[in-house]
């Protein structure tokens, strides 16, 4: 396994602390389909001698794909000259989410944690963004329609190219948020979305924070989506789908040790990206003057260790 991570501000200085506590592999932020995008973001990363190897943003141009509107063969047009282009440069993976509007919510970005560190939460409770639909929307089976037509187009352009695809759940997992169904809130689900075009090249992005929320077993989760796992968000969180908060690695629900042995024991070999970071050695309450790639670095050493500790 290698370890990723997101960098931002991707600074000299970020890049050359990544590569100095070991990390091997970075995440790039979607810079637009071009190749020249494409190709200044891979030439920063190998600058400090690291690897882009993975593709992920919230600005796709997927928008009318996942509502099924006219338009949306433009859509995938530009995805398959993304992913050409990511084949061409040899990043290999691609993740994305399919929800009808907006990505993933959270409803505070400064819920103190373990020593006064700040985490992103959500509670339904106090969920107050409205709807982007006039009317209501798609129906689930629709958005799984959509799905199914932009897997059709999308899938063969990622085998031509190299490319593999992982689908991000829906997070937080709830069957319904902004006016609008979400489909990728389960298990089940997430089996339905790599059966519907099979492929190696057709598959997910196991974020344990959200599969957490659905109140699976990890380790077991891990070794059910074995065939499937083509890029891993490796988190934590506390709390239920509703109502949760991030945490640190070392600080949430999930037997972090049992789950890297589930790594371990299904072969996974691939790119481990550590996420949602808490924010450290804030003072303002807004956070503003405090770090959260510290507590990246502090989660780079945690899974260094149990890659480790954890044998072959």
């Amino acid at each position: 396994m290698r370890i990723a991570l997101y960098i931002a501000p991707l600074t000299e200085r970020n890049l050359l602390l990544a590569a100095q506590v070991g990390v091997e592999d970075v995440v790039g932020l979607f810079p637009g389909c071009a190749i020249d995008d494409l190709a200044a973001l891979k030439n920063r990363v190998e600058s400090a001698g690291l690897r882009l190897s993975v593709i992920e943003g919230e600005k796709y141009p997927m928008d009318r794909a996942k509502l099924g509107l006219p338009g949306r063969d433009d859509d995938i047009r530009l995805m398959q000259e993304l992913i050409r282009n990511m084949g061409r440069l040899d990043i290999p993976i691609l993740s994305y989410d399919f929800l009808p509007f907006g990505e993933w919510s959270r409803t505070s970005r400064t819920t103190p944690s373990r020593g006064g560190a700040l985490v992103e939460s959500f509670d339904l409770r106090t969920f107050t963004a409205e709807t982007l639909v006039e009317g209501p929307g798609p129906s689930e089976e629709e958005v799984w329609d959509n799905l199914r037509y932009f897997l059709e187009h999308i899938v063969p352009t990622a085998e031509a190219a190299g490319v593999k695809l992982a689908i991000h759940p829906d997070d937080p997992p709830l069957p319904r948020l902004r006016g609008a169904p979400r489909i990728l809130g389960s298990i089940e689900a997430l089996e339905r979305a790599v059966e519907l075009v099979p492929s190696p090249a057709n598959g997910i992005c196991f974020c344990q924070g959200t599969v957490a929320l659905m109140d699976a077993d990890i380790p077991d989760t891990i070794r059910r989506l074995r065939p499937h796992i083509n890029f891993v968000h490796f988190r934590d969180v506390q709390g239920s789908a509703d109502s949760f908060q991030e945490s640190f690695i070392d600080d949430g629900k999930t037997d972090m040790v049992a789950a890297m042995a589930a790594y371990r024991g299904i072969g996974y070999d691939g790119v481990l990206k550590i996420d949602h970071a808490p924010i450290m050695g804030a003072s303002k309450a807004d956070g503003s003057d405090g770090s959260p790639f510290l507590g990246l670095l502090h989660s780079v050493g945690y899974v260094r260790g149990l890659l480790q500790a954890v044998p072959n």
